[in-house]
């Protein structure tokens, strides 16, 4: 074969990179034939969104909380047993709630400015308050979330069966199925796609815009809005009239929260806006809350003229929109198409989640308080198991409430709230520390902000409290303790891995290297360990047996004594007790006595393919690795051996070229695993 030419630099050019074959594995195959081929890292890059893309993208979890917000109030209201009172109190508690929003949406143009490249509660409450109050904001959003792909799905199957009414007992599962189909197109890598997004939000705001101004148009020239016919339950109920005390404003106030969520999502994404990002962001901001306070407004004021009660099979909204167009065909049209965009747009508002929980739990996770699994991109470039943490948990909540929405809206709140008080009150800090240009008119804005949305917060916790709030007011300290104990955990297993790393790496070497190979049987795993010891040229290489059987033992030795191994003896290590770890460990000690040696422990093992094959055998090596994870200068390497299976049943030996080690250290890192050792 012809030497390699010299290139113009009068280098030798490298041979071409060797192609390896490696098979694929079932998951492997599993995944590819589910999720799709595996993309490159370079195909993460976004495309850059314009306002009326990225409105679609990032706003449907706020302007979708105008299908269930009035009905939220309602229910409060009547539930109290008010009667036709209720509705008058519907309007004013909106208003209020609108005056929140606007002051989010000035708050949260301060916070995109400032922050170009990602402002959500969890960067701004980190760089300006500290980690521990970050923690406690990134806490709160996570599980604000969860519940926000329960309340979206939930809400959505809720219009679905107030159109088919038969559906109403399969709520759950339809609702678990459109977590399920969520999850799955976002593993598969499904893009913020302008077109995906864009069809059922604005297909929403149109619907409602329609409603809307045909109710308005009937109420001022078609002769007014008559009131939704009652059952006589239902005019039982509004039949009494009583006091609307302080308490039960704020308890309505506190359900209508859940239509201010979502705010946040626009500074969370600024970096896939179009340039000048921050301040397309600004403007898009501005215009889903102009949107979502109109089509607000605009319901509850209908709710006020035709004075639907929310009932099981039927939201409130689906009752505005059968009374407002009426039953004749293009009017029944009508009230299907409202109810299409309204499911349409609830589903998709869920999947807003399934963006922003797996990043947040990825930042949180790349700052160690989080299990760095949630830092990995997954076959399709995506966070899949924050996806699939968010998917579980966010299906367990829908099963165990029933899908009912009224139910889960006192968890949901609380959460928001809380990353809202924290996020406009690490702007104030910013603004005090800063004390940039127009920094005194910020203050103001995010200050007013902070102090508003703390009190909405405690509003929510003491109105809610009975309802299931106090399950997010007790989860969230007893999720923020557990990250910063997570937290403890790696950075003590980063200061005893870092500390003084250097010169461990350049101690002294030892003058001398031991090997040890521990048999059981005589096969092609204890024959691949020895091979393998080999070509460590140790100063001295030792095969030896611990004898828990003496019968074994007798056999083994007889039968090494016929191989051509005569300059390698085995040596019977007797073990009355059975304890093999002890034996083990008097095996390293004596051989490390002088002081000057350094000890390695080759253990044959067994990998099987299948995993029922594993379930049959102990795992004696693990545990004689992490007996000699203490000892000094004592080291445990695994001989992996793989086993197969053919299709008749018959074995097939495959003899793997390379060992997995693991040094037995301060964690005995490489220790773990599982399969036989021949016995060890």
């Amino acid at each position: 074969m012809a030497a390699p030419t010299q290139d113009q630099t009068g280098l030798a050019p490298l041979p071409p990179t060797p192609k390896v074959d490696i098979p694929e594995s079932r998951s492997f195959r599993f995944k590819n034939k589910v999720l799709g081929r595996p993309l490159h890292t370079d195909q993460l890059a976004h495309e850059r969104l314009g306002k009326p893309t990225a409105l679609a993208v990032f706003a449907s979890d706020n302007l979708s909380s105008a299908a269930y917000a009035t009905e939220e109030i309602l229910h409060t209201l009547l539930l109290a047993g008010v009667g036709v009172v209720a509705f008058s109190y519907v309007l004013p508690i909106t208003i209020a709630m609108l005056l929140v929003l606007g002051l989010l949406i000035l708050s949260y143009r301060q916070t995109i400015k400032a922050y170009p490249s990602a402002g959500g509660a969890y960067i701004v409450t980190k760089d300006n308050l500290g980690v521990l109050p970050a923690q406690v904001a990134g806490v709160a959003l996570l599980t604000d979330y969860i519940l926000t792909v329960s309340v979206s799905v939930s809400a959505g199957v809720a219009a679905l069966y107030s159109v088919f009414g038969g559906l109403y007992p399969y709520r759950v599962l339809i609702a678990v199925g459109f977590i399920a189909i969520i999850a799955f197109g976002n593993l598969r890598g499904v893009k913020e796609s302008g077109k995906i997004f864009a069809v059922p939000t604005y297909m929403f705001v149109a619907a409602m815009a329609l409603m809307i101004g045909y109710g308005i148009y009937k109420a001022v020239f078609g002769g007014g809005l008559e009131h939704i016919p009652l059952d006589s339950v239902q005019n039982e109920e509004l039949a009494g009239v009583s006091a609307v005390g302080w308490f039960l404003v704020l308890h309505a106030f506190a359900s209508g929260g859940a239509a201010v969520t979502g705010v946040e999502a626009i500074s969370n994404g600024v970096p896939a806006f179009k340039e000048p990002s921050w301040k397309n962001a600004s403007q898009t901001l501005v215009i889903m809350g102009a949107t979502l306070g109109a089509m607000f407004f605009g319901i509850s004021w209908l709710a006020t003229q035709l004075h639907p009660v929310p009932e099981e099979g039927k939201t409130v909204i689906a009752q505005i929109a059968e009374a407002v167009y009426g039953t004749s065909g293009i009017g029944h049209v009508m009230f299907i198409f409202t109810q299409a965009a309204t499911m349409l747009i609830l589903v998709l508002a869920a999947n807003t989640s399934f963006a922003d929980f797996p990043r947040l739990a990825s930042f949180q996770a790349e700052d160690s308080f989080m299990p760095r699994q949630l830092t990995k991109r997954g076959h399709r470039l995506v966070f899949s198991n924050g996806i699939i943490a968010l998917s579980v948990t966010a299906a367990v909540l829908v099963i165990v409430l029933g899908a009912d929405v009224t139910k889960l809206i006192p968890l949901y709140a609380v959460g928001v709230f809380t990353s809202f008080t924290l996020s406009q009150l690490g702007m104030a800090r910013r603004h005090l520390r800063i004390k940039e240009s127009g920094w005194r008119f910020g203050l103001a804005i995010n200050g007013l902000g902070a102090i508003v949305t703390a009190v909405v917060t405690v509003v929510i916790a003491s109105t809610k409290f009975l309802e299931g709030a106090w399950v997010i007011i007790v989860l969230i300290p007893i999720l923020v303790w557990v990250v910063v104990r997570l937290n403890h955990q790696y950075e003590a297993e980063k200061s005893e891995l870092h500390d003084d790393a250097l010169e461990a790496a350049e101690a002294p070497i030892l003058r001398r290297h031991t090997v040890l190979v521990l048999v059981d049987r005589i096969d092609r795993t204890a024959a691949r360990a020895i091979q393998y010891a080999r070509t460590l040229t140790p100063d001295e290489l030792r095969a030896v047996h611990i004898a828990v059987d003496e019968v074994h033992a007798g056999e083994l030795a007889e039968k090494w004594s016929h191989l051509a191994l005569s300059r390698l003896p085995l040596e019977i290590r007797e073990c009355p007790d059975r304890r093999i770890n002890r034996s083990v460990l008097e095996l390293v000690a004596e051989a490390a006595a002088d002081g000057q040696t350094e000890v390695t422990i080759l253990i044959p093992r067994r990998e099987y393919k299948s995993a029922w094959h594993r379930l049959l055998h102990d795992r004696t090596a693990d545990s004689i690795a992490k007996a000699i994870a203490d000892v000094p200068h004592a080291n445990v390497t695994f001989v992996p051996y793989h086993l197969t299976q053919s299709a008749k049943g018959q074995h097939i030996h495959k003899l793997e070229h390379g060992a997995v080690s693991g040094t037995a250290g301060v964690h005995g890192d490489g220790h773990s695993g599982n399969g036989s050792t021949g016995g060890h």
